[in-house]
Order: structure tokens, then sequence, then C-alpha cells
């Protein structure tokens, strides 16, 4: 016997209140994703991701008015996940070195997503809730399913660490969300 449920397949009815979402939204998204991960295509994979996950729950969600901090999380869950997925991924060994990108932006830019780039994942996840998406500390542990406490002491080491790695520099930037292609 099977069950019956909504569809969500093409032509459902929540396609165009889904479809208005994604317009809206995806865009941030997308940049929260580039902060978490220092790369566009990734962070295109994690936004896809997310944004897959959101449409297949759309019909079970009654509070469209959480539907940023839902997605964020699953953004946030996602990227976590494959972090943790990576650490068992052993490199391989090549004799050409890849193509690297031409960097783009500006000179602080390019400091700010070095210096993210060497935090962990979970300070790194609190540093881009935090100062980028403007989160509280509560929302910042609601997010990431962890305690205040945790997020005040992954925000405090991963700030000594971005002083730490940025020296001089440190105090002389202001800290903007990024835009595409950069």
């Amino acid at each position: 016997m099977t069950r019956s449920r909504p569809s969500t397949g093409p032509g459902s009815p929540w396609d165009g209140e889904f479809a208005r979402y994604f317009g809206e939204r995806a865009h941030s998204l997308r940049s929260t994703a580039y902060l978490l991960c220092g790369d566009w295509h990734q962070a295109e994979d994690l936004t896809q991701a997310a944004l897959i996950k959101l449409y297949l729950a759309w019909p079970r969600l009654s509070r469209h008015d959480t539907l940023d901090a839902y997605a964020r999380k699953v953004v946030l869950r996602t990227f976590l996940a494959e972090h943790r997925r990576s650490r068992w991924k052993r490199e391989r060994l090549t004799d050409t070195l890849p193509e690297l990108p031409a960097e783009a932006g500006s000179e602080q830019d390019t400091l700010v997503r070095q210096a993210l780039a060497v935090l962990a994942p979970k300070q790194r996840a609190v540093l881009v809730l935090r100062y980028f998406e403007d989160l509280s500390v509560e929302e910042t542990a609601k997010a990431l399913g962890c305690s205040t406490g945790t997020v005040k002491s992954q925000s405090s080491r991963g700030l000594a660490t971005l002083r730490n790695r940025l020296g001089p520099h440190y105090t002389a930037l202001t800290f903007s969300a990024p835009t595409e292609g950069r």
C-alpha cells in the first residue's frame, strides 16, 4: 500500500511561491555560501543543495516567515557535512599544477578571504553569520544548532586568529558581503 503525498514535481501548486522565493533569496544564499567556503563553484553547489532540500520540504513548511533561517541552516549544515567528508578524502598527486583563477577585487577583499580560509569551519561559519549576515548570538546559535556559549567562544577564537593573521591590516578593514565573480 502506498501513501499519497503532496506533489512537489513540476506543475505543483507551490511552484509559483517557490520560484518567487528563489528569485528573491538565491543571490543572498550564494553569498553566504561563498563566505563559508571561499569558492564560487562550491558556493553554487551548496546553494543548489539547500534550495533543492527547501523545494522538497516546501509543502510541509507551515511558517513561510522562517524560510530564510531554514535555508541558511541547510546551507550551513551542507557546508559542515562536506567539510567533515572531505577530511577523509585523500589528496591526489599529479605532475602538473592546477590552473589557478585570477584574483579579482580589492586587496582588502583578498586579505579577508585568505584569512577566513585558514579558520576552522565552525569558526568561519560563526564569523560569517555574526559579522557578514549580521545575526545575533542567539540567532547564530540557533542556525548552527549549538549553545550561545559556543558561538561566543568560536567567535572569540576566530577573531583572534583573524587579528593574528591580518596583523596591522585588521583594524583598517571594513567587512562587506561578497559580490559574485570576486
